[in-house]
């Protein structure tokens, strides 16, 4: 608890077995759950009317799984820059992680991977210090992030940064295909390891093979 009160916490967790598992252990701790969801929309809404003290949220969530949880963090940060928010998640997901560990200043954030919590005790401690403004990030967090900013080609396989070259000169799948002497089959499921290996999910206003080749110009 911070300062002996209990904290009003908001919670996102699109598994209802941890999400209700997640409820009923803060509940035990003393604090109480104003919000209790399973997709990203509702997270928002409900912060906007509850005013939790602290967020505690997944990253992938409906409807598409890959970063609404985390994104939806940074939209209520922007909004809220001393909202403390908690993630807890089974991915490090690149694409908002540093958006989020850089807003408010860095303070009241965590960030956890589910798998390497160890005991609740550390769960339950975290919690609290996000709560009062300080910064907890799992070491392996930080290692990919870091490691992602030196050079966010270096996932990528000799192959994949073949295929990426010749994207940058543009060059169809078939194009490419000829040049390296493949199938276009072959360079279709390397683009699209390229694009999954740069984070570049699906989205509607976005190219993403434009960006996977600003990504292989700017490193």
């Amino acid at each position: 608890m911070r300062d002996g009160r209990a904290l009003r916490v908001a919670l996102a967790e699109d598994s209802v077995l941890l999400r209700e598992g997640l409820t009923g252990l803060l509940q035990r701790c003393g604090h109480e759950v104003v919000a209790a969801v399973g997709d990203a929309e509702a997270l928002v809404a409900e912060v906007r009317e509850r005013e939790p003290d602290i967020v505690v949220t997944d990253v992938r969530m409906p409807p598409g799984f890959q970063d609404e949880g985390l994104h939806a963090a940074v939209r209520l940060r922007a909004e809220r820059p001393a909202l403390p928010v908690l993630v807890l998640s089974q991915y490090v997901q690149h694409r908002y992680a540093s958006d989020l560990l850089d807003s408010g200043n860095g303070t009241g954030i965590g960030y956890l991977l589910k798998d390497r919590v160890g005991r609740i005790e550390e769960f339950v401690t975290a919690l609290s210090e996000v709560a009062d403004g300080g910064t907890v990030v799992d070491p392996e967090v930080v290692r990919q992030l870091l490691r992602r900013r030196r050079d966010p080609l270096e996932r990528l396989s000799p192959r994949e940064r073949e295929v990426l070259a010749l994207m940058a000169e543009g060059r169809s799948n078939g194009a490419i295909a000829r040049a390296l002497v493949v199938s276009e089959a072959a360079v279709g499921k390397h683009v699209g390891g390229i694009l999954a290996k740069l984070d570049l999910p699906p989205a509607g206003e976005t190219h993403r093979r434009v960006l996977a080749v600003l990504a292989f110009l700017r490193a």
